[in-house]
């Protein structure tokens, strides 16, 4: 195969990871929109209580950052990317269409946790493809292209989910979703994804063997001695916990806070993250053209530009103010989006990228999973809502940011070793 078809098909699988996170990420922000409609919450008998609809989005975040630990070792080892991408679709297709039979909330909770779960091995694997099929130079735009789906994923969803809200039924919006991924993604991954070919001394029969046991062990235990790896989760914690915090909230902060209309609200939902999809794209190209060990100063530019601007919409007096606000909090946010994936596949031991990432992933979204459900406590505050109190949380978690990548800058924490093992390609 010619290296101008090998580059072309790879960047196809690039596009298709890039479409499947951002049909993941409009499935999971169906809650954020669900919680501003009056007969969802009735139906499940959570309206006015923001600690359990700030449950919704933690027991995802919980099933979704158990599973990325764990799974992705084990998907790394027997599946690889094309078999664990098919496999996790499936699953979560099945589980979104089935979550408006759930009879209780207690129900819905658990479908929640499960929906999570399946998701959870999604960035591993996007790792692991970037690692495999691009070099070390060439990373930073297919880590920024894939991760543009985050983005992407919530700017499309918030006015789409609301759309077929207004127009509909809050069922709908469950049953559309689920068809959209079984009729987009699956199609993508068996077209375009690949899984880097094995030399003939590396293939290995189907069945489970002690062998297979031992390698499993032994990418797990690699996965844990990358350099810097404290730095890199508490990055992560808190990356995360800005966005799950600001998209699980945002739509009843415009809505109920602001006063914006249900119309004005879908769209106002999208902005900031349809505005970090460039800044990301940015973040991207800048890491392909400094040195490995100064890619952590995008946290902190970022980070310093995401508190301010924060700070500045949950402060200003205008609703108008405080939108624009909360869209430039978004483009420095999203600068930092390829930066992390790039430390993992540059640091980690060359068999172990997606599990190191998965460890990341996993504990970054089992910590920031309480985002939502303590914003939510500090948004109910004592019988007077104020969603001021619950966002000044974002804050904290920008200004965390910033001082591990400060520490990591001096310490030159992420500088990468010599890896031994075969040199191929990589991804994200």
């Amino acid at each position: 195969m010619s290296t101008v078809k090998t580059s072309k098909l790879r960047w196809w699988g690039v596009f298709t990871l890039l479409l499947i996170v951002i049909i993941s990420y409009v499935d999971r922000m169906n809650v954020s929109v669900l919680i501003t409609n009056d007969e969802f919450l009735e139906h499940f008998g959570i309206k006015g209580d923001r600690i359990a609809q700030g449950e919704l989005m933690s027991l995802f975040l919980i099933g979704y950052g158990v599973a990325a630990f764990f799974l992705s070792p084990l998907y790394e080892t027997f599946l690889g990317v094309r078999k664990g991408l098919l496999f996790s679709i499936l699953l979560w297709a099945i589980m979104t269409i089935i979550s408006p039979f759930a009879g209780s909330f207690f129900l819905l909770l658990i479908l929640r946790l499960i929906l999570g779960a399946s998701e959870g091995p999604l960035f591993s694997l996007k790792t692991m493809y970037i690692k495999d099929m691009f070099d070390k130079h060439e990373r930073g735009k297919p880590n920024a292209v894939s991760s543009m789906g985050v983005s992407i994923g919530l700017a499309v969803g918030f006015p789409i989910v609301t759309y077929i809200i207004m127009h509909s039924h809050w069922q709908a919006s469950y049953y559309i979703l689920g068809l959209l991924n079984l009729v987009i993604g699956l199609p993508f991954i068996l077209l375009f994804i690949r899984d880097k070919a094995k030399s003939p001394n590396q293939r290995e029969s189907k069945q489970v063997t002690m062998q297979q046991m031992k390698r499993l062990a032994t990418t797990f235990r690699a996965a844990w001695k990358t350099p810097g790896l404290i730095w890199i989760l508490l990055i992560e914690i808190a990356t995360l916990s800005y966005l799950w915090g600001s998209s699980a909230w945002l739509p009843s902060y415009l809505l109920h806070e602001r006063h914006f209309s249900l119309a004005q609200m879908g769209i106002l939902s999208s902005l900031p993250f349809l505005f970090s999809i460039g800044s990301g794209f940015l973040g991207g190209y800048i890491i392909d053209r400094i040195p490995p060990k100064r890619v952590s100063i995008l946290f902190v530019i970022g980070g310093i530009g995401t508190a301010l601007s924060v700070s500045i919409a949950i402060f200003a007096g205008s609703p108008v103010v405080s939108a624009i606000g909360l869209i430039v909090a978004n483009l420095f946010w999203g600068i930092q989006g390829p930066a992390i994936p790039s430390i993992v596949q540059l640091a980690a031991p060359e068999e172990s990228v997606g599990s190191t990432y998965g460890i990341v992933n996993g504990v970054g979204n089992m910590v920031s999973a309480l985002m939502p459900t303590i914003m939510g406590a500090m948004i109910a505050g004592k019988g007077t809502e104020s969603f001021s109190a619950g966002f000044t949380l974002l804050i904290g978690t920008q200004l965390l940011t910033v001082i591990c990548a400060i520490i990591a800058l001096k310490g030159n924490v992420f500088t990468p070793k010599e890896k031994t093992a075969g040199k191929h390609p990589s991804c994200t």
